[in-house]
């Protein structure tokens, strides 16, 4: 196996994890995640010898994929489906609280706009900081941090929300 090809392949082993993670939050279904993933992995592999050479290639590959689930999600044969898990975690509290309390923040997560949900999971699901944000979306950190302060308002009305209706 050529050297271009070993790196490659450690990069990916390390970063799919990951990255299908974002694809999935970002998409709202592991199925399209996965295709996203893989499409992206694909644009990576064509662009390695450049991406390596400018360094942080988590980063690019995860504009990659933010960039792959907003442009698959414009095809109109594409929409989301909703799925009960989210890969590649699990909670060792109450089983059936964090699957509700996960199932309410999926569906909030659904509520938002490309943009924002993007903002929102890089920010605290994926832990990044603003700049690093904003370097993957390719925006402004005003606009990283507008957005998800816009996304974590909506995420709350959105909860809130939907507990009121169930208390009714």
């Amino acid at each position: 196996m050529a050297e271009r090809d070993r790196e490659f392949v450690e990069f990916v082993e390390g970063a799919s994890a990951s990255l299908r993670r974002t694809a999935f939050l970002v998409s709202g279904d592991r199925h399209r995640a996965d295709d996203i993933v893989q499409d992206a992995l694909y644009k990576l592999y064509l662009a390695w010898p450049k991406v390596r050479r400018v360094g942080n290639t988590l980063a690019y590959a995860r504009r990659m994929v933010i960039n792959a689930a907003h442009d698959g999600g414009r095809r109109p044969w594409r929409r989301e489906v909703a799925i009960a898990d989210v890969p590649d975690r699990v909670d060792h509290d109450d089983f059936a609280a964090g699957h509700a309390d996960r199932d309410e923040v999926l569906e909030a997560l659904r509520s938002l706009g490309p943009r924002q949900r993007a903002c929102v999971v890089l920010r605290y699901y994926e832990d990044l900081s603003v700049e690093q944000t904003a370097e993957v979306l390719g925006c402004s950190q005003g606009t990283v941090k507008s957005q998800a302060s816009r996304g974590l308002d909506t995420l709350r009305r959105a909860i809130d929300q939907r507990r009121t209706s169930r208390a009714l």
